[in-house]
């Protein structure tokens, strides 16, 4: 007979396992659980910096450094990736907001578009990818390459383009970004020296369900005023939540047409991944001193960020399927 102690372990776990298998169903539930329920967001506001080091440190600690290394002997496509993500898409966010005047008349909008930018793609992206069926070591070594660099990129377009408009200098943004990441990635290293990275992998099913209820926490954390502002101001509300959207799938659009060439899986791939930006690790960054405005875009951005991947599952398994022109013979063997 089982013992005590493995009884009680075991129920959690099968919960666990069970949240981790219901996949892209659980992430979209995610946010309307968190705006539903207002009083967890109060709850677990405080505790946003350590929800999101958890993420970084689950996701650091699940890197499979084989496949790590066999996209860094190809570099081309990373390195291309790398630069769209870190170096294209802020300068162009920048650029556009400052010849439309849009920095000067919604200063807060823009200053969330812009953090939004600068900030690396989110830590969950090659879960996401996976859970897809999408290229997710693709996915992995570009978001590696890409956190590495974000720390430098973000304090040079935030000297370049928000000035006064953030509540910390550049080079103080760059060091706490430093810093998080360089601390998570510490954590994840003497997990896996502990743990091993066979048990990390053979129990990948219950880390999905911590990793969500973590989502749900950091969700609820910034989402908890959302109900209070669709009552208060409606037509404001929605107007964000709508170029919330349109910010996301033009991110996604734009990306997978540019490297439509290696093949649409993987530009879907690259797309899902360059759309879906760590919101969390510029909150964190800031240590939350953003206006009002500032923190209603970034919790309505949590909408695209969490149903994309549900709606996008269909029409990229579509994609695959029919992905058999010459950008898939050059994905297939990449020079």
């Amino acid at each position: 007979m089982p013992s005590v102690p493995q009884t009680i372990f075991a129920i959690p776990l099968r919960g666990l396992t069970w949240i981790g298998d219901q996949g892209t169903r659980a992430v979209a539930a995610v946010v309307f659980i968190a705006v539903a329920v207002p009083p967890i967001g109060a709850l677990l506001r405080p505790y946003l910096t350590v929800a999101i080091v958890c993420l970084l440190c689950i996701s650091f600690m699940r890197v499979d450094l084989a496949a790590l290394y066999g996209h860094l002997r190809r570099p081309g496509l990373v390195a291309a990736a790398t630069a769209w993500t870190t170096l294209g898409v802020p300068l162009i966010v920048g650029l556009i907001a400052w010849a439309t005047g849009f920095d000067n008349h919604s200063p807060g909008l823009f200053l969330g578009l812009m953090l939004q930018g600068m900030a690396s793609p989110m830590m969950a992206s090659p879960a996401l990818a996976a859970m897809m069926g999408l290229d997710a070591t693709l996915v992995l070594i570009t978001l590696v390459t890409s956190t590495a660099l974000v720390p430098f990129t973000a304090s040079l377009f935030a000297g370049l383009f928000l000035g006064a408009k953030l509540s910390v200098t550049p080079l103080a943004l760059g060091l706490k970004l430093l810093g998080l990441l360089a601390g998570s990635l510490l954590g994840a290293t003497i997990i896996r020296r502990v743990v091993g990275a066979e048990a990390i992998q053979r129990h990948k099913r219950p880390i999905d369900g911590i990793n969500i209820i973590i989502l749900l926490a950091f969700a609820s954390a910034i989402m908890g005023d959302v109900a209070h502002d669709v009552l208060t101001d409606p037509i404001f509300t929605i107007g964000v939540a709508l170029m919330a959207f349109a910010i996301y799938f033009a991110l996604l659009a734009v990306t997978t047409l540019i490297f439509r060439r290696v093949g649409y899986e993987r530009a879907l791939a690259l797309g899902l991944m360059v759309s879906q930006r760590n919101l969390g690790l510029m909150l964190a960054a800031t240590s939350g001193a953003l206006p009002a405005t500032t923190w209603l875009y970034f919790a309505l951005t949590q909408f695209p960020l969490h149903l994309a991947p549900y709606m996008l599952t269909p029409i990229a398994r579509r994609l695959m399927a029919s992905d058999d022109g010459p950008g898939t013979a050059a994905a297939s063997n990449p020079t």
